[in-house]
C-alpha cells in the first residue's frame, strides 16, 4: 500500500465495525490510511493534536466517524483546512441515528463537513479515494476501474433479470 493519504478517526472503539468499511475499501484500491480513536469529548487535546499534525503527516483527507452528539467531524474540520468527511454512526445512545446525522450535517458557514449516510463509512472511503484520485493519477485510475466494475455488475444483473425473469431469480 502507498504512503498514508487518508486519516480515519472515530470517537470510540464501538464505532470500529462501521468505520472499518472505509479502511476495507481503501485497502481494496491500495490507498494508504491510518486508523485511530480520537474523542472530541473525552480526549480534546488528542483531537487538536491529530488535526494539527495531519497535513504534515501527508494526510490529504480525514474521515471522522461519530455517534450520538457527533462533534468529532465538525471539531476536526474547525481545526484543519483538509477536507473532512463525516460518518454519522448509529450508536447505542443514539436517537435512531438522527442526532448523529444532524450534528454532522448542520455545520455553520465556513466549517463544511462532507456527510455520508448513517453508517456509510464505505461511501466515505470511496469519497476520500475520489478526492485523493483527483490529484494522484494512480489512485484516479483505480477509481475509474472501480466505477467500471460497478457498471459491469449492474449490466450483468440487468441481463440476468431480462433473460430469466424475476420469478425465476426469486424462486417464485
Amino acid at each position: 500500500m502507498s504512503d498514508i493519504k487518508v486519516g480515519i478517526i472515530m470517537g470510540s472503539q464501538s464505532d470500529l465495525p462501521v468505520m472499518a468499511e472505509a479502511a476495507k475499501f481503501l485497502e481494496e484500491i491500495e490507498v494508504g490510511y491510518e486508523l485511530t480513536i480520537v474523542s472530541a469529548h473525552r480526549t480534546p487535546d488528542r483531537m487538536i493534536d491529530y488535526a494539527g499534525k495531519a497535513r504534515e503527516k501527508g494526510i490529504k483527507v480525514i474521515i471522522a466517524g461519530a455517534g450520538g452528539a457527533a462533534h468529532l467531524p465538525g471539531m476536526v474540520a474547525s481545526l484543519t483546512t483538509l477536507p473532512v468527511i463525516g460518518v454519522p454512526v448509529k450508536s447505542s445512545n443514539s436517537i435512531d441515528g438522527w442526532d448523529s446525522i444532524l450534528s454532522i450535517l448542520q455545520m455553520p458557514s465556513g466549517i463544511p463537513v462532507a456527510t455520508v449516510a448513517l453508517n456509510g463509512a464505505k461511501n466515505a472511503g470511496i469519497l476520500a479515494a475520489s478526492i485523493v484520485g483527483a490529484f494522484d493519477e494512480t489512485v484516479g485510475n483505480r477509481m475509474e476501474a472501480f466505477k467500471r466494475s460497478m457498471k459491469a455488475k449492474v449490466e450483468d444483473s440487468a441481463e440476468e433479470v431480462e433473460q430469466k425473469g424475476w420469478r425465476e431469480i426469486l424462486g417464485e
